[in-house]
């Protein structure tokens, strides 16, 4: 064997024993297993729930979620807020238009977003403005939300869905029940890239370890979480975390310290309505938070290139290699790398119901999603990093409590 593909070998090496200790070690996050259970337990008593739905220039989408929360089977009281931030395009109206056509119509109300306040990210100001709106209600009319759900203006809710996180959160007292809901996936593009970013979070948060009182790992999906109100309060409110730009994880490790919280993969019928026409879109969804998940660290985008190199490209240059120089243990280094990566990645495949050659190309994804993740670091050098929306934010860093999660978590 010539240095170069000894080289090479020494990589796949290095990648198959990363493997192995994904497989096998990484609390089982790759099984994608964490889901709610289809048969709702019912309840003797279901509590009040309030729904936050912040909302900026949502107007082609907010009218389908809104009716999906107008109409869910729950038995309790339900009330509809949708922040309305600074929209230009029409949300609010659109969102009021199949609010008199639902069989809710007195739950919906629209607030107005108030002015993004120094040092508050836009999503987490609208869901805060939500919030206190709602506690100002709770005062006048004596009726107490127990839960509160704060959801995107592009979910649509299966109808049994608040039943389903409800029961969940009341039977196993949880402050957090959370969904990654089901991501738009019909574009070639999002074929190759959703499932793979669906993927990646989980190996990045394991639920399993997300969902255990033993581990400091804290996760959430912010299209789809249920928060106890309490729990919240209890925690310092949204103004603890006021800066953050990966919001729902960060929600999740503020309530976490305080009691059990919970995250799993929706079904079928909850699901993101929001399509992805193209690369650059799922490039500018990642590219605006992937440095500040580094903590802004230049050591940590390094040892990210690095180990996303070694994981998903070393085998394939192994098995190149191996093919072309007629070296058989190079080969099976490299094929015995992407059989495990195949292995692990088919769980979430499944879960989009996609064949052909998008499952195949898991590496490809993963050599998109560095570049995307170099890009954000050089968009913060920029002074560009967080923009979305007509709106950059400042980077923050995080606290030593934070980067000693984060450390755990990239693991």
């Amino acid at each position: 064997m010539t240095e170069l593909s000894i080289i090479i070998a020494a990589l796949a090496s290095l990648s198959l024993a990363g493997w192995v200790y994904l497989l096998l070690f990484r609390r089982g996050f790759w099984l994608a297993n964490q889901r709610l259970r289809r048969k709702i337990r019912e309840l003797p008593d279901w509590p009040a729930v309030a729904v936050i739905v912040p909302a900026r220039d949502e107007a082609a989408v907010v009218d389908r979620a809104i009716r999906s929360l107008l109409e869910q089977d729950y038995p309790g009281r339900l009330a509809v807020l949708l922040v309305d931030d600074y929209s230009t395009d029409g949300t609010a109206a659109a969102a009021r238009r199949v609010a008199r056509d639902s069989s809710r119509p007195e739950a919906f109300h629209v607030i107005p977003a108030r002015a993004l306040p120094p040092g508050w990210t836009g999503k987490l100001s609208a869901m805060a403005t939500g919030f206190e709106a709602l506690l100002r209600s709770s005062q006048e009319s004596g009726v107490h939300a127990r839960y509160i759900l704060f959801t995107d203006a592009d979910i649509v809710h299966g109808p049994h869905n608040l039943k389903r996180l409800v029961a969940k959160a009341e039977t196993k007292k949880l402050d957090l029940v959370s969904l990654m809901v089901r991501l738009h996936c019909e574009h070639p593009i999002e074929r190759l890239l959703i499932p793979a970013f669906v993927f990646f979070f989980q190996k990045l948060y394991p639920f399993p370890a997300a969902n255990s009182r033993r581990s400091h790992v804290a996760a959430a999906a912010g299209g789809c979480m249920l928060v106890r109100r309490r729990a919240l309060q209890r925690a310092g409110g949204l103004d603890r975390i006021a800066s953050e730009l990966i919001d729902d994880c960060a929600l999740a490790a503020l309530l976490k310290p305080h009691g059990p919280i919970w995250i799993g993969l929706a079904t079928d019928t909850t699901r993101s309505i929001r399509p992805y026409h193209g690369l650059r879109d799922i490039w500018s969804m990642v590219a605006r938070t992937a440095f500040s998940q580094l903590d802004y660290s230049p050591l940590m985008l390094l040892a990210t290139v690095l180990g996303m190199s070694v994981l998903y490209l070393a085998p394939i240059a192994a098995l190149v290699c191996g093919l072309v120089i007629v070296a058989p243990v190079l080969a099976a280094l490299g094929l015995a790398g992407l059989l495990l990566m195949w292995i692990a990645y088919y769980p979430t495949w499944r879960l989009y119901r996609r064949v052909g050659w998008a499952f195949f190309a898991l590496p490809a994804a993963a050599f998109l999603y560095t570049l995307m993740t170099v890009d954000s670091a050089w968009r913060h050098l920029r002074g560009r990093g967080g923009d979305w929306k007509n709106r950059t934010y400042a980077r923050q860093r995080k606290s030593r409590r934070g980067r000693e999660r984060s450390a755990e978590q990239t693991g």
